[in-house]
């Protein structure tokens, strides 16, 4: 499908005239001819990741659509304007209640995934009271306000969000290869200011050294040129340089024959350019440059052949770009280690802005420090009255202990009577007889201490 093909980093996601009926001028290969493994019809190309932070819910929500027939009947004759203005999203009512079943369980996934980075960024930094709906905001491939279905309004931000992120994509790669680069200068400077004057020298003929054998490499064709891909034709295809033809150059490199030319093709032509200059074996060369250097061909050969930007080669662009006057005579191509990748000032500024960083950090860590000292004096505390309480605890129980055993005499008397108990002394004993019944009229005296009951 056409817009499988785009995905990728192309303007247009899910649109994409997907399934344009453009078809090229029909060429006859001898592919026997032809170096490696052709591609097999039918047989499925992973596309690559976009790089987008929401990749896989873009591709899950393509993969649903493909699924209903009359979007992907109405995809067949759009076009792009159609697309980016929203009109095709409209669509979207008309699919199938499986369809939208789906796309709706798909929305919810991407909205709670959502939920929990904002929730783990925010316990990064000990933040509570999380306001999830207000964060969501700055999410804008989906409608935050409706997160549990799939509407028109959601593949119409869906498809603007993705051809709005991937125009910059290629800006920001280049911004971070720049950092890349003034951070390896920068620690390469730190370095050198640990060592000593003789240590200093060497390593500095080492560096130069290693800069000379780096730009020490064949010619590098002009990107796109008549050389450049005769070279590609004879080496990487196998085929008589003095049999070079642009329509079948075309055709060969149109692995996923959707008559187009997308940027992953593009970017596989320079590969031969590219190990002129590149090789992962040396410790001289980068291979982050090599894929800044590919970065850099492709971005130009779209520049001067890609007539209505869409990120796509046509086999009539590609054509017409071979009749230029810069195909045949192209200028000489400056390859990274014959470019100055930024000045003394820029690089002054952002060892400026890692010293501040440096000092964020420092300063967190020590507050950090001192919120450790803080929690180990607590437990220090909290140990000592728990080691408290735990001898208040030992000596009641010793107590109690004493208590319901008292000491005993050496006879095993006890030396004090427990509370509560009185020692009972022993009755006199009665005198012989003294049980027999009194004799008649006899009354005996109450004891002392008593009443008397008189009759």
């Amino acid at each position: 499908m056409k817009w499988r093909s785009l995905l990728p980093r192309q303007c247009i996601l899910l649109i994409p005239f997907l399934l344009m009926a453009l078809e090229a001028v029909p060429i006859d290969i001898d592919k026997t001819k032809v170096k490696g493994e052709g591609h097999v019809e039918g047989e499925k190309i992973e596309n690559p990741d976009t790089g987008l932070y929401y990749d896989e819910y873009l591709r899950q929500v393509i993969d649903v659509l493909e699924t209903d027939k009359h979007f992907r009947e109405k995809l067949q004759t759009a076009d792009i304007e159609e697309i980016k203005s929203g009109k095709l999203s409209r669509e979207l009512d008309l699919v199938s209640h499986h369809v939208r079943t789906r796309l709706d369980e798909l929305k919810r996934q991407e909205v709670a995934r959502l939920r929990m980075l904002i929730k783990a960024k925010m316990d990064s930094v000990q933040d509570t009271g999380i306001d999830h709906q207000a964060l969501l905001k700055q999410f804008e491939h989906l409608n935050h306000q409706n997160p549990d279905t799939f509407e028109p309004k959601d593949l119409d931000m869906l498809i603007k969000a993705a051809t709005s992120d991937l125009e910059n994509y290629d800006k920001t790669r280049h911004e971070e290869f720049k950092k890349y680069e003034m951070m390896k200068e920068h620690e390469r400077r730190e370095y050198l200011k640990t060592l000593d004057e003789e240590k200093r020298q060497r390593e500095e003929s080492k560096f130069e050294e290693m800069k000379k054998k780096h730009g020490d490499h064949p010619k590098v064709h002009h990107p796109g040129s008549k050389d450049q891909l005769k070279e590609v034709w004879e080496e990487a295809d196998g085929l008589d340089p003095n049999e070079f033809d642009p329509k079948t150059f075309f055709k060969l490199h149109d692995v996923n024959n959707d008559h187009f030319l997308d940027e992953q093709e593009l970017e596989a032509l320079f590969t031969k350019e590219l190990e002129k200059v590149y090789d992962p074996k040396n410790e001289e060369d980068d291979m982050v440059e090599m894929e800044e250097e590919r970065l850099r061909m492709r971005e130009h050969v779209m520049n001067e052949v890609d007539i209505n930007k869409d990120r796509l080669v046509t086999l009539e662009e590609f054509l017409r770009a071979t009749e230029k006057k810069e195909f045949l005579e192209p200028d000489s191509w400056e390859t990274l280690d014959q470019q100055q990748l930024f000045t003394e000032d820029e690089l002054k500024e952002f060892e400026s802005h890692i010293s501040q960083q440096e000092d964020e950090l420092r300063k967190k860590a020590e507050e950090l420090q001192k919120q450790k000292e803080e929690l180990q004096r607590q437990h220090d505390q909290l140990q000592a009255q728990k080691q408290e309480l735990q001898q208040v605890v030992k000596q009641m129980e010793q107590k109690k202990l004493q208590q319901a055993n008292p000491p005993a005499g050496p006879a095993g008397e006890l030396k004090f009577q427990p509370p509560g108990e009185h020692k009972i002394e022993e009755a006199p004993k009665q005198p012989a007889g003294g049980d027999q019944p009194l004799p008649p009229g006899h009354i005996q005296e109450p004891a002392a201490g008593t009443d008397q009951v008189h009759p």
